[in-house]
């Protein structure tokens, strides 16, 4: 395989079909797909085409194709599952990585290790039904594990009482990393800086490869009565992306108030622009209900932002991501 680094720089002004030319001297022109709709890579089901998309199914293949981007001076985006974002209409310039390095194991003494791509759903279920907790928690939540550790995935746990955020950094050991700089480093939390939404990776152009957490050994028929505690809650106050595309909470959280309360409080549940809405279970979710755009969800976003600052003075900020042109 060439090496990523004596590659020449792409300038401005190239098509889709020259960069992709360009990358598939390194990489695996099979996984490579030029002006690709990634509408169907999100969670809200909205967004254009991707100059350039690619599937990386290894930690060293992500690794790779970040530092051939870097090398050609191509603008790079890793995409998870899609979820807490919005897609410009316009679509993705450069190179979008579809992360799809799943692979993990499972030690008996509960270590969990996994590469990023990996779907915290899927390794939920493995390690209940192993009889390890830790992850249960997290069920129903659409992320990968790059995507959780970037947020610090988190949910109000356990059933009944609910007072508790209980956090994926309180089972996190240790991450490899392709840093900013180019080289690839094992860190622990104290380089993470976890906190609530936020940790370093949203300061940095840092991506994790992979991930290790260490887990309990707990009964499993407890753990699955608490996943299904947790599905019939979560289910109860938001709506089910099968049916409503979303990309989940748009706005951040305000301490004591509750952005979804104020948006509530406006009469804006049900309220929509085009097809985007805001929902009538969650006011802080909008909705998809079949050919909404992102024209459409920033019209709306600023609509609720209008509606709230006027009636109550604050300013309600985005906490999703804007990908792309819009």
């Amino acid at each position: 395989m060439p090496d990523p680094a004596s590659t020449s720089p792409i300038h401005g002004g190239t098509t889709p079909a020259a960069l992709a030319e360009a990358l598939g001297r390194v990489l695996d022109t099979t996984r490579l797909r030029v002006n690709e709709p990634l509408a169907p890579y999100t969670t809200f089901r909205i967004g254009g085409p991707a100059d350039v998309l690619y599937d990386a199914t290894t930690a060293d293949d992500l690794a790779t194709a970040i530092t051939t981007a870097r090398a050609l001076n191509i603008p790079w985006f890793v995409l998870g599952l899609g979820a807490n974002i919005v897609v410009g209409d316009r679509g993705v310039r450069g190179l979008v990585i579809r992360n799809q390095a799943k692979a993990h194991r499972l030690s008996a003494d509960g270590t969990l290790w996994t590469e990023s791509g990996a779907v915290v759903q899927d390794l939920v279920l493995e390690t209940v039904r192993a009889g390890f907790s830790g992850l249960e928690h997290y069920i129903g939540i659409p992320s990968t594990i790059g995507g959780a550790l970037w947020q610090n995935l988190h949910f109000l746990s356990p059933a009944p009482e609910r007072e508790r955020t209980m956090f994926i950094s309180e089972v996190f050991a240790s991450c490899e990393i392709l840093r900013e700089e180019g080289d690839r480093r094992v860190v622990d939390a104290d380089y993470i800086q976890f906190a609530y939404d936020d940790t370093v990776f949203h300061h940095r152009r840092d991506v994790v490869l992979s991930a290790t957490f260490r887990l309990e050994a707990s009964d499993s028929a407890t753990l699955h009565r608490i996943l299904q505690e947790n599905l019939s809650w979560r289910g109860s106050r938001h709506p089910w992306l099968q049916v409503h595309p979303s990309a989940g909470s748009i706005f951040k959280k305000i301490e004591g108030v509750g952005a979804g309360r104020l948006i509530d409080q406006c009469g804006l549940k049900g309220f929509r622009v085009g097809d985007a809405q805001i929902s009538h279970i969650h006011a802080n979710i909008l909705v998809n209900l079949g050919h909404a755009t992102s024209a459409d969800v920033q019209a709306l976003i600023a609509h609720a932002q209008a509606a709230v600052r006027e009636k109550f003075g604050y300013e309600l900020e985005p906490e999703v991501g804007f990908i792309g042109e819009f």
